[in-house]
């Protein structure tokens, strides 16, 4: 309740309608026959998916999906599904499990990729 409060403060309902509505009507594959791993075949970047069991928003089963797709695609992709409570805004929450899979791919990434000029 507290972050729908935050929340309502400072976004206007109406671009959150359009926001909402963009999300339920996008579908990455609609122009492939539905077919996701055609859509996703063009990807090159490595990926990182993390999902809520209680998220409605953005569901576990849509996630996995995208996770096969890449995978059928052989993509590099981690992923990350958290026991969590807290819906779709788990992911603003402070979860120390969300915050170490996202620190940690970061960090294999920095480490697999140097800065140039760096010391």
């Amino acid at each position: 309740r507290h972050q729908g409060d935050k929340f309502s403060e400072y976004f206007d309902a109406n671009t959150y309608l359009l926001i909402t509505r963009a999300l339920d009507y996008f579908d990455p594959a609609h122009t492939l026959g539905g077919n996701l791993t055609s859509a996703l075949a063009k990807a090159t970047c490595k990926f990182l998916l993390v999902s809520f069991t209680t998220d409605w928003r953005f569901s576990p089963k849509r996630s996995r999906e995208m996770v096969r797709a890449l995978l059928d695609n052989k993509r590099d992709v981690s992923y990350a599904e958290i026991d969590a409570p807290h819906g779709h805004d788990a992911f603003l929450l402070n979860d120390e499990r969300y915050l170490n899979v996202v620190r940690s791919y970061f960090d294999n990434m920095a480490q697999a990729h140097p800065a140039r000029g760096a010391n």
